[in-house]
């Protein structure tokens, strides 16, 4: 069952024992996709539809997969409710149990899961040969999370505006997807700072997405980073000193300077990982400077200026100055010709 047709059914939903939400089964030869905030609000609509939140102490457990013994786990489930009619469990990080020495005793459990007791499983990437995948399925339901896209998200980001009270232009929900990208936690925090920027006003236009996503800083940021993509050490190293001026400690640069190329790595190689459109546009002039070649010896910098921070009575800040005019010295007349 999809996440959305379960929540939509809810009110009218009646109790298995068991419930697994789990990423989405693509076609053939395509990777699992899921969707921490779907699963997440799924979970928050089951608790409040079955628990007394004056009862919660009584009836509700929430675990961490990788930090409770399954042992414990049986023991609670296996508990008769107090003073309510239904004992809720979630387990997060339920992806753990695709291993059956890791399950345990849940295995033995879910072979005879107690009636009085929901058992609600959240798994970002699952095992369908798993014995615990297979008896999640058998004991109760499983919920499919996907992850949305472009297009989906385009409609969500409406949805979510107008839970707010408040309408979105066309261009400016682009807009703030092209920011924020496809991952539904960063696209909220986008939404919750724009309603807040736009205070009562009762539409959010592209400049209102423009200006609450963004701070000084942020656009210093992308100016080091066309500085560094133009080979342009005298800017960049300007910029840094703006951004040090900014308040913005050598450790949270250290952290930037690792992003933007982690970033521009993830915007030439795809299947590395995914960036926002509108990360990807800032960072590819970086991307295509570095070229498969130097990325390597970029990352090593990095990290030897940061174990520099660390390990060592070095100047900070002369060390950053050290590694953007690295960073932002010309490529190789060779090299140029090469990939010419």
């Amino acid at each position: 069952m999809n996440v959305d047709a379960f929540v939509a059914g809810l009110d009218s939903w009646e109790p298995v024992p068991v419930v697994l939400f789990c990423p989405f089964k693509p076609p053939r030869g395509r990777n699992q996709s899921f969707e921490p905030l779907l699963a997440r609000r799924a979970v928050e609509a089951v608790t409040a539809k079955h628990v007394d939140p004056t009862m919660k102490d009584l009836c509700y457990n929430a675990y961490y997969a990788d930090e409770a013994d399954p042992a414990e786990i049986v023991s609670v489930a296996q508990t008769f409710p107090f003073l309510a009619e239904r004992r809720v469990i979630l387990v997060n990080n339920a992806e753990r149990y695709d291993s059956a020495s890791a399950a345990g005793a849940l295995l033995g459990y879910l072979a005879e899961p107690a009636e009085t007791t929901l058992l609600v499983f959240v798994a970002s990437q699952v095992d369908r040969r798993s014995k615990f995948f297979k008896a999640c399925d058998k004991a109760g339901l499983l919920v499919e999370c996907p992850a949305l896209n472009e297009r989906e998200v385009l409609t969500w980001v409406r949805d979510e505006v107008a839970a707010q009270g408040k309408r979105i232009e066309g261009g400016a929900v682009r807009e703030l997807v092209s920011r924020a990208g496809t991952q539904l936690s960063d696209v909220v925090n986008a939404i919750t700072l724009v309603c807040n920027f736009v205070g009562e006003k009762d539409t959010v236009s592209e400049d209102d997405v423009a200006a609450a996503c963004a701070d000084v800083a942020e656009e210093e940021i992308w100016a080091l980073t066309d500085a560094i993509a133009s080979s342009n050490s005298d800017r960049a190293l300007r910029v840094l000193r703006e951004i040090k001026d900014l308040g913005k400690s050598e450790f949270e640069i250290m952290g930037s300077i690792n992003w933007l190329l982690k970033s521009a790595y993830i915007a030439a190689n795809p299947d590395a990982g995914n960036v926002s459109p509108f990360v990807a546009q800032k960072v590819m002039p970086l991307a295509n400077k570095l070229g498969a070649r130097k990325f390597p010896d970029a990352f090593a910098l990095c990290m030897r200026t940061e174990l520099m921070f660390r390990s060592t009575g070095v100047d900070r800040s002369l060390a950053l100055e050290l590694l953007v005019t690295k960073l932002a010295a010309p490529m190789p007349k060779r090299r140029r010709a090469a990939r010419a």
